[in-house]
């Protein structure tokens, strides 16, 4: 299993403007130079203001908190591997850009909480695979030579909206499941002509976790030779004037008895029974804030630092940050960058 950090700042993070030459511009510019008799002698202060008139303004973006989990299992496109989106950030598109990668090449997503930072992608994800006649090949094959909204409007498929094995799946608590329809409905009902739209005409939904019934289901994904088990764990997120919000983080637990958690967005140490999951982790994927005044819904580096005990501390790799954090060297695992990669089991 590969966990790649695709996004690894703070829900409101900004990019910033830098000065760019281009390649092309680069080297006409040096060309320009070697070659002109008006630059044989030219000043710094010259040659800097040539630049300057060559260079254009870059916006360097910061992604927010985001990660793809990849299975080496068969995928819905018949081949390894599985891409697993751990929530999917306001709008994914661009991140998973930066990977070489499209909604076509993702299989699922799961879904901590209805944050639109988590969840703000939903309707990239389902509207691009809906229209795209060859998400997979059952896809390419139901639909044969129809448009999707001909075939679910003149054969009444949105009684059940396209095959299981033609839509991307979503992983989710049933407790996030409501909230989650609620936020997206209005974006998702965009098929013309066609009545009940709703979320599952777009995806096929897991409800993972502690069910009505007080059953835990879990997911098992393939990995090689060995297997995963995907668990949702409960933590506090926001306490409001109202109403809690939970987020419900994963625990990925291998064959070999390898243990991954996710916390995602979690007030420090709330509720304090996370400590035994951290306890028990081999590695954590670690919410921290590092913004001036802390707000309270996630844990603050400072949390971090000065409340962890060092046998989590070690086990920890950063993310979701406003400004990069400063850490004494040698405390956490690491300190994850946009593009960071893991292979699991270690």
């Amino acid at each position: 299993m590969k966990i790649t950090a695709i996004g690894v700042n703070s829900a409101f993070a900004t990019g910033n403007y830098e000065d760019v030459v281009s390649e092309k511009d680069a080297c006409e510019l040096a060309l320009k130079i070697a070659y002109s008799q008006d630059f044989k002698h030219a000043s710094a202060e010259v040659l800097t203001a040539e630049i300057r008139k060559h260079s254009k303004r870059s916006y360097m973006p910061k992604w927010q908190a985001n990660f793809l989990i990849e299975f080496d299992m068969p995928s819905k496109r018949g081949k390894s591997p599985y891409r697993l989106l751990i929530d999917i950030g306001g709008d994914a598109r661009h991140a998973l850009k930066g990977l070489g990668l499209t909604s076509a090449d993702i299989d699922g997503v799961y879904i901590s909480h209805p944050h639109n930072d988590h969840i703000g992608g939903i309707e990239y994800l389902g509207v691009t695979t809906l229209f795209n006649p060859y998400y997979t090949p059952a896809k390419k094959e139901w639909l044969g030579a129809q448009f999707i909204a001909d075939k679910l409007f003149l054969e009444k498929e949105w009684w059940n909206g396209p095959p299981e094995n033609a839509k991307p799946d979503i992983f989710i608590h049933r407790k996030v499941l409501e909230p989650l329809k609620r936020a997206v409905a209005p974006g998702l009902d965009t098929v013309q002509g066609v009545p009940n739209v709703c979320l599952e005409t777009y995806f096929n939904i897991h409800l993972i976790g502690k069910q009505e019934s007080g059953k835990t289901v879990t997911k098992r994904f393939q990995d090689g030779k060995g297997e995963w088990i995907m668990t949702p764990i409960f933590a506090m997120h926001v306490i409001s004037s109202s109403e809690e919000m939970a987020s419900y983080g994963i625990s990925l637990q291998h064959s070999s008895g390898y243990n991954i958690l996710m916390p995602t967005d979690t007030l420090h140490m709330m509720p304090p029974q996370l400590e035994s999951h951290y306890r028990r982790a081999n590695r954590i994927y670690m919410d921290c804030e590092t913004s001036p005044f802390p707000s309270g819904v996630h844990p603050h580096i400072s949390d971090l630092i000065n409340r962890l005990v060092p046998e989590i501390q070690k086990k920890c790799l950063l993310y979701h940050y406003d400004a990069y954090p400063d850490v004494p060297e040698g405390m956490f695992c690491g300190v994850l960058k946009i593009g960071d990669s893991h292979v699991y089991p270690e």
